[in-house]
């Protein structure tokens, strides 16, 4: 149908479906300020033109055709009219009501996670269900939150995760991109979605081993050593990044630690098995060297006023951000180069090339073995790692000494 075809306004159902497109954009006038848009590839969507509280006039667009037919527009157009002549501003108005009618059907990208949250909450313990709704609220819903779910498109998708993917947080960018994927599944089996918009978008991201791995080879290790020492902004990063270097944890366990984990007297943190995320198993123990109780105590005076050793900045009952110490590396240089579970190979590498016990360097790094040798006692190996932990924390010191000639020494004793 052509547009000088129109027999008559407000437009009807059968000229809104086969009205044709043109070789450039067009607008047909409904009624009472409301215009049809067709444009050359033959999309169709509804525009008001309304004067805004300042008295210029301006367009709003009211939805696509024909998710949103002639009745409906024609509905929100005479709010959005209203509005306007009550002085309020019909574009905030709009997106209230807009955000009103996601959460009233329970329709939004938000509405949706905390359902499926609901629903995995018991195969979970309280720490996994605390980190995954925590990741939620940080990455997506600022974002996507009040979003309608469905209408949210693969591309967008894949610009929010390019962009935890430029902060250098892939495991958390790989994480939270499972939980979303596993919201549209649910939506998807309980019939309230036909895709998933996340279905293949792995494929284009960069996997978290590539860069969460990265660490710089042994020859370089001395400078890095030095420069961390002479970080020059916050305090606390420098001392954490210390720490990092010293007990081959993984960054979260040192970002997410709490005073009250550690024994001073026996020199000893014990990370809680509800903080490693495991439903099952067993608190993991670190021995402190003492360079690492050296740290902490030079740590106590600037944070210990709180429950966390690392608390945020701008809340304290939460801890610094997962790219803390990952920014700090790259301010010093190190972008691509260094990252701090990057630090844990280094130790991996370091110990075992001084031919330490292999079982001991896996418990000190909590990786459980398969099967029986798996099962462990929680202070296994503690004596002997603690004696492995002192020599590397001294081997690091002169290696930043510049003490050390790089070579294989055979076994440590």
């Amino acid at each position: 149908m052509k547009r000088s075809e129109i027999k008559r306004r407000p437009l009807s159902d059968t000229a809104l479906a086969n009205l044709e497109p043109d070789t450039k954009e067009y607008r047909e006038q409904d009624g009472n300020g409301l215009y049809f848009r067709v444009k050359p590839d033959g999309q169709k969507s509804w525009q008001l033109r309304y004067k805004t509280p300042a008295g210029k006039w301006s367009w709003m667009g009211l939805g696509g055709y024909p998710e949103v037919g002639g009745a409906l527009a024609r509905q929100k157009a005479a709010e959005l009219r209203s509005d306007a002549a009550e002085g309020k501003n019909p574009i905030v108005t709009k997106q209230a009501r807009q955000a009103a009618e996601l959460e009233a059907n329970n329709s939004t990208f938000e509405a949706m996670a905390r359902e499926w949250h609901s629903s995995r909450i018991k195969s979970w313990d309280a720490g996994t269900a605390k980190r995954v709704m925590g990741a939620l609220e940080r990455h997506v819903f600022p974002t996507f939150g009040k979003r309608l779910y469905t209408s949210i498109l693969s591309m967008e998708w894949m610009g929010l995760l390019r962009g935890m993917e430029q902060q250098g947080i892939l495991e958390q960018m790989s994480r939270v991109r499972a939980y979303c994927k596993d919201v549209y599944d649910l939506a998807r089996v309980t019939g309230r979605a036909v895709n998933n918009p996340l279905e293949g978008v792995h494929k284009f991201l960069s996997t978290a081993k590539a860069e969460n791995y990265a660490h710089v080879n042994l020859e370089e290790l001395p400078a890095l050593l030095r420069a961390i020492r002479s970080y020059p902004h916050a305090k606390d990063v420098q001392l954490g990044l210390r720490l990092l270097t010293l007990m081959a944890v993984r960054p979260s366990e040192l970002r997410e630690a709490r005073w009250e984990e550690f024994d001073f007297d026996k020199k000893l943190w014990t990370i809680p098995v509800e903080r490693k995320g495991r439903k099952k198993g067993l608190e993991h123990l670190v021995p402190l060297s003492r360079q690492a109780v050296e740290i902490l105590n030079e740590l106590r005076p600037l944070t210990d006023a709180y429950p966390l050793l690392f608390p945020g900045r701008s809340d304290r009952t939460k801890p610094r951000s997962d790219t803390v110490f990952l920014m700090a590396l790259r301010r010093l240089g190190y972008e691509g180069r260094q990252t701090g579970h990057g630090f844990r190979h280094i130790a991996s590498t370091i110990l075992n090339e001084h031919e330490f016990d292999a079982d001991h360097i896996e418990a000190q790094l909590s990786h459980k073995a398969p099967g029986v040798r798996g099962i462990y006692n929680k202070a296994q190996y503690l004596t002997q790692r603690t004696t492995m932990m002192q020599w590397y924390a001294d081997y690091l010191d002169r290696l930043e000494q510049g003490n050390v000639v790089q070579g294989h020494f055979g076994k440590a004793n």
